[in-house]
């Protein structure tokens, strides 16, 4: 079994940064890509970020540039570190793992989910 929890969400105000984490267990999570996906009141979950097995990654146009993904396999954890935060990230932040090593960006590539936690940016 895999259990995905994620911390690290909270309130800040638009410009600021917060650092979510994702604390994966099982057996082989070094063999795995993880991936990030948020979604708002109302709307689709989309994809935010994704990293591979080897560290490739990949991120939606909205984000890129202000956030990184990273991965720390000693820890069996996976972050994400975001800058200059706008109102419209506002979101539930989901993590999860691929069925695969690579650098999806598809949902239906990942088979185990955390709960979420929520990220309110203010203006």
């Amino acid at each position: 079994q895999v259990q995905l929890v994620e911390s690290g969400g909270g309130l800040v105000q638009a410009g600021g940064s917060l650092r979510l984490s994702c604390e994966a267990s099982g057996r082989t999570f070094s063999n795995y890509g993880m991936g990030w996906f948020r979604q708002a009141p109302g709307k689709e979950r989309v994809f935010v970020a994704s990293i591979s097995k080897s560290a490739f990654t990949a991120y939606s146009d909205s984000v890129k540039g202000r956030f990184t993904i990273s991965r720390d396999n000693a820890k069996n954890t996976v972050y994400l570190q975001m800058n200059s935060l706008k109102p419209e990230d506002t979101a539930i932040y989901y993590c999860a793992r691929s069925i695969g090593s690579g650098v999806t960006i598809a949902a239906s590539s990942f088979n185990y989910w955390g709960q979420g936690t929520q990220v309110t940016v203010s203006s």
